[in-house]
């Protein structure tokens, strides 16, 4: 196993946490002032890792941390960052001194076995859905839809941020969903629709199906692989899911440009996809995020695969 000395693992520990810190901290800033952002919220509401979580690095399996006989590297890593030690991380263990070549005075490892003892139906699923999955052509020119489902007949129902007007106002979300054709796939997108847009949608997405129904093109199916990466924390790499959050924190900004908010005084220029432009400009952005996620899924493919896990 890779052995990182004291200062290259702490140093790599406070890299991380500058690189989340530049996306959480203005978001947190908001928060104290009693304000949400009704964009990046999503990704601290909706996915449930927090982003104290989300800070705390994590080297993957595999690797040691070397630490001396007293542990000072982690006690001191703990008080600097003001969190719990090592010691008290779920599915990590203390290596004895000598037990691994290049650590005599011990150090810290993920413990896979217990990892895998503890979560083994949740990988083998997880393993079982990404490969399916990345196997899939990417459906695009769904055009962001969902949302707009979700706001339709938004006069009965209201809508889901009231923070923010509709673009076009009731009438005219509801002539958009009513012209268009809905294909979504993803269960957890349509079960937010509109009771009177879900007939509406060519396809009956449901959680049991979902193994059948992801596929690479989806925004949301996109998103959730940072879902899965912080599911497989500590055995995945921080690096990994910092670059599945990021990926999620971008698709997040595309969908909402494309939904029927307006987000003018956040910041956010619309996506019109109620016009010919809007619509090529949505499927090329869309495209790239099916390559960011496809090249994603390979990588925690291949760390569980690195794991020994059991296939589901």
């Amino acid at each position: 196993m890779p052995v990182l000395p004291p200062e290259e693992w702490l140093g790599r520990a406070r890299a991380h946490r500058q690189r989340i810190a530049a996306r959480t901290e203005p978001i947190v800033a908001l928060h104290h002032q009693g304000r949400r952002h009704p964009v990046y919220d999503f990704l601290f509401t909706y996915y449930t890792h927090s982003a104290g979580a989300l800070r705390r690095w994590q080297p993957g399996a595999g690797v040691v941390l070397a630490d001396d006989a007293a542990g000072s590297a982690a006690a001191a890593e703990a008080e600097e960052f003001g969190q719990a030690p090592r010691s008290e991380w779920t599915h990590w263990r203390r290596l004895a001194p000598g037990e691994v070549a290049g650590a005599p005075e011990g150090g810290w490892s993920v413990d896979v076995a217990a990892f895998l003892r503890d979560r083994a139906a949740g990988v083998a699923f997880i393993r079982d859905l990404l490969t399916r999955t990345a196997g899939r052509e990417a459906r695009l020119g769904c055009f962001g839809l969902h949302e707009w489902a979700m706001a339709y007949r938004s006069e009965v129902h209201g809508v889901r941020h009231s923070s923010v007007p509709l673009r076009l106002g009731a009438e005219g979300t509801n002539a958009v969903v009513e012209g268009a054709r809905i294909r979504c796939t993803h269960f957890d997108a349509f079960r937010f629709f509109a009771p009177e847009a879900r007939g509406l949608n060519e396809e009956r997405p449901t959680r049991e199906s979902m193994r059948a129904m992801e596929q690479p093109g989806c925004l949301h199916g996109n998103m959730d692989l940072y879902k899965w990466a912080y599911k497989l924390v500590p055995a995945v790499s921080s690096d990994l899911l910092a670059d599945c959050f990021e990926l999620a924190w971008d698709v997040r900004e595309m969908d909402m440009q494309a939904s029927p908010y307006d987000l003018a005084d956040w910041g956010f220029e619309p996506i019109r996809i109620e016009t010919p432009e809007g619509r090529a400009e949505y499927v090329r952005r869309q495209r790239g995020f099916a390559e960011r996620g496809q090249a994603l899924r390979a990588r925690l493919i291949e760390s569980i695969d690195g794991w020994g896990a059991p296939e589901g």
